[in-house]
């Protein structure tokens, strides 16, 4: 679940993203200043919209993504509930910018530039990354957004296919983190061989 706050750019107005709307036409529920966003194919609530959210949350600051205290989301969610909808929403702290260990990349069976990568994150876990990188290979620390991650340009990360292959996250470039002096040349961003697999990834801006 992705908290978003931009009162100078977007307005008085919470954005939470619950889920890939994958492009599908979207049903609009408003009451009051809360507005439910959910997915005519699938039916599945993608994302809320929280109007005049200083009225209701006052302490509420951020250019972007955010995160709510316990405080917040409560306030929140009282609204929610106060506007007649029946959903609660959860916070989800987990990071999802992580240091990542490469454990294995083989060519994409049907593309001359992609890689299939098998990466390890947090708690043991290995997502299958499809990565176009040219500098990507088998025992690299690198930074991995997990699916659910915004990156500081705004893209979030969801879980896709790509030429017919599952991928469950991205292996970040010094670019795509918004790091200064990014070189501009393709290529993920190589992390100390020390770097600890698992750890949220903070850039250093």
């Amino acid at each position: 679940m992705i908290f978003c706050y931009n009162k100078a750019h977007v307005g008085d107005c919470l954005m939470i993203i619950t889920a890939d709307d994958g492009g599908q036409p979207l049903d609009v529920d408003s009451r009051g200043d809360v507005t439910r966003l959910t997915g005519k194919n699938s039916g599945e609530v993608v994302g809320w919209n929280v109007f005049h959210i200083s009225k209701h949350v006052p302490d509420l600051t951020g250019n972007g993504q955010i995160e709510l205290s316990d405080k917040q989301l409560k306030a929140v969610n009282d609204l929610l509930k106060q506007s007649g909808f029946s959903e609660q929403l959860a916070a989800d702290t987990s990071p999802k910018l992580v240091v990542g260990f490469v454990k294995s990349c083989k060519k994409h069976p049907d593309s001359d530039h992609l890689s299939i990568t098998q990466t390890e994150v947090d708690n043991g876990d290995v997502l299958q990354i499809v990565c176009g990188a040219p500098n990507i290979k088998a025992g690299l620390k690198v930074v991995v957004a997990k699916p659910g991650a915004m990156l500081p340009d705004g893209t979030i990360i969801w879980p896709g296919v790509l030429r017919g292959v599952e991928s469950f996250g991205m292996i970040c470039s010094a670019r795509e983190l918004g790091l200064p002096d990014a070189p501009q040349k393709k290529g993920i961003l190589e992390l100390p061989y020390d770097a600890a697999v698992g750890e949220p990834f903070v850039p250093a801006i």
